[in-house]
């Protein structure tokens, strides 16, 4: 069986471990004590760490590493939009983690990358060589494929349960089984060195939606305020299929 590694098994991390968990023996990293023995449970292979602001000399390669075929970064190292706070420890941290690996590489990043500019954005707008959150681990590890995710939703994970402003605003969301499913292709395509924006392709506004979601009609004008991310290059290259295309839909 192959082994994967999940670096942050949070609420994303955890989604894609339990997909791929049928054909990966799964090595899976966490920050917190308390969830050691949850993920242990499940019968994956789980190292405490935490990668700080500040760097950590004590930081060593992974002792998985050698023993991994992929492996995926499900941590923010983009920081915070509008907070100052410098990230080059954090991301040192990670690459002293990572050694020297060799096989396919994941970073989940956001198409938080692309300006609020009312436009459709496709990866080429955004070279990942000018995003500080990417290209730091492209110049040590230029196999990395990057996953622009849109909005993470799905579960519990609702517009309804959240107090929404701004409703005519057009959505960029991404359903997780979608994001699991898009990991899932390019595992099996042995994609490296890919760019791709991770979002659902209908952009519904935010009132939409959660009229949707309300099981309520929705008889205003649609606006097109706000700017749209494109996934067709995703679409066109590992010839994918959402399974939940449209964002009024995914809690059905």
């Amino acid at each position: 069986m192959k082994k994967i590694g999940i670096i942050g098994c949070g609420w994303l991390g955890n989604h894609i471990a339990e997909r791929l968990s049928n054909q990966y023996e799964i090595f899976a990293t966490t920050t917190t004590e308390s969830k050691i023995e949850h993920l242990q449970s499940k019968g994956y292979h789980t190292t405490l760490v935490s990668f700080p602001n500040e760097l950590n000399p004590e930081m060593k390669e992974w002792d998985a590493v050698k023993k991994l075929d992929a492996i995926i970064i499900s941590v923010p190292f983009s920081g915070i939009r509008g907070a100052q706070i410098p990230m080059n420890d954090k991301r040192e941290n990670l690459l002293n983690f990572l050694g020297n690996f060799k096989g396919q590489l994941f970073l989940t990043s956001s198409t938080g990358v692309y300006p609020e500019t009312e436009k459709d954005f496709t990866e080429d707008d955004k070279p990942a060589q000018e995003v500080e959150s990417e290209s730091f681990i492209l110049d040590k590890f230029p196999q990395t494929n990057i996953l622009r995710l849109a909005g993470l939703m799905g579960d519990q994970r609702l517009l309804k349960n959240y107090n929404i402003s701004n409703l005519d605003l057009l959505v960029n969301h991404i359903h997780y089984a979608d994001i699991c499913s898009v990991v899932e292709k390019m595992l099996d395509n042995q994609s490296q060195s890919k760019v791709y924006n991770v979002v659902a392709p209908i952009h519904p506004n935010k009132e939409e939606v959660i009229n949707a979601q309300k099981d309520l009609p929705y008889s205003g004008d649609r606006t097109t305020t706000g700017r749209t991310i494109s996934p067709s290059k995703l679409m066109s290259e590992v010839d994918f299929e959402f399974q939940y295309p449209d964002p009024r839909y995914f809690h059905v």
